[in-house]
């Protein structure tokens, strides 16, 4: 009879940075990328920021892949539905390293974002952690089901909120944009806002830079 175990052990992973943390910095994001992507791609879409004042950390999902007919590129993925609850677990404690070997408390603007698929990470890593931010961004991505307002009671009466997609987003529908912004609401109350950009499944620079200048 065929029989699935498990066993704990230790792994490495990386992650990327871009610009150096100084004196001057003002906000320090992170940022977490959709699926498909390595961190080290991921973290251009920030490059056009002011480099010193911004300082980006970009962790990357553990789960790397081959995607295309020829091989050629290879992705990554936070999570899938197999083995979920115990493959969050490694994730969020993956995520713990990179917090503490950047030492990401400071007197800075500390924004959060979570693009497509890292949504879900970034959710739940606040939620589980109750690390607090000035900022959170969750850009064309679900919200997990299973958070719920509780999870985020702990965050400041400041603490920003935004709900981030293009109005040509083949991924969202006019379904999932109303479940999305009343589960927003749900959980975030009056902390909210929803933006909505002409454009696709992508990254909104625009957007990136007006946070960065009025943060």
């Amino acid at each position: 009879m065929a029989a699935e175990k498990q066993v704990s052990f230790t792994v490495t992973n990386t992650y990327s940075t871009l610009n150096t943390f100084t004196s001057k910095t003002r906000n320090v994001w992170l940022v977490f990328h959709g699926m498909g992507y390595l961190s080290r791609y991921f973290i251009d879409h920030f490059s056009h920021l002011d480099p010193e004042e911004n300082y980006i950390v970009a962790p990357q999902a553990p789960s790397k892949y081959y995607y295309g007919k020829d091989f050629k590129y290879v992705g990554a993925s936070w999570l899938t539905r197999e083995n979920t609850l115990d493959e969050t677990k490694n994730v969020l404690t993956y995520i713990d390293s990179v917090f503490k070997a950047e030492d990401l408390n400071g007197s800075f603007n500390f924004i959060v974002l979570g693009y497509s698929q890292g949504v879900s990470i970034a959710t739940r890593w606040l939620a589980s952690r109750k690390v607090q931010c000035d900022h959170l961004v969750l850009h064309s991505g679900g919200i997990p089901v299973e958070l719920i307002p509780e999870d985020f009671s702990y965050l400041k009466e400041d603490t920003k909120v935004t709900y981030l997609y293009g109005n040509r987003d083949e991924y969202i529908t006019e379904a999932r944009k109303t479940e999305e912004q009343l589960k927003g609401t749900s959980l975030f109350g009056r902390r909210l806002a929803v933006e909505v950009f002409d454009g696709i499944h992508e990254v909104h620079k625009l957007f990136l830079t007006k946070l960065a200048e009025n943060s």
